[in-house]
């Protein structure tokens, strides 16, 4: 299966895909409200302002599996990112990334290996993953900032 395949639902629960953002470079990030990498939102959003007329978009996926860090409901965690950070990008429903009920998309994207070369479990919140326009994915680690260089520069590659 096809990552744009796989059917996906917005945090209001309307039905998406990876499929909807075809033409545009994709940062895939699970998200926490409570979490201490919880200021990466602010640099996300920066992200999604300078480069999303360029064919970008940063996806945020809340997930509670770490820790209880994204305990809300829809509501509180759209509130929350919008009052909070200005979040602007788009949301999917609260996911979980690893184990039993891991969302096929998480199936998909933890095949990929990251600059060390390990694939496998998400690690924490806020690990990224970059789905180009041609389909590639490319993975950035928890404590990696949104805005570090290895991130820019390959947002930058896939927006020629």
């Amino acid at each position: 299966m096809s990552l744009y395949d796989i059917p996906l639902k917005t945090l209001t629960g309307e039905a998406v895909s990876l499929a909807d953002y075809r033409d545009r470079a994709v940062l895939v990030v699970n998200v926490a409200s409570k979490c201490g990498l919880t200021p990466q939102y602010a640099g996300l959003e920066r992200l999604q302002k300078e480069y999303g007329e360029r064919g970008f978009t940063v996806l945020g996926v809340p997930c509670n599996q770490f820790a209880g860090q994204e305990p809300g409901s829809a509501d509180e965690i759209q509130t929350f990112c919008s009052a909070t950070y200005g979040v602007s990008f788009p949301l999917l429903e609260k996911t979980d990334v690893n184990g039993e009920g891991r969302h096929p998309l998480y199936t998909e994207l933890t095949k990929v290996a990251d600059a060390e070369g390990e694939a496998g479990d998400v690690q924490w919140n806020f690990e990224k993953f970059l789905v180009g326009k041609d389909g590639g994915v490319t993975r950035f680690r928890p404590r990696t900032e949104p805005e570090a260089a290895e991130v820019v520069s390959a947002i930058e590659a896939q927006l020629v």
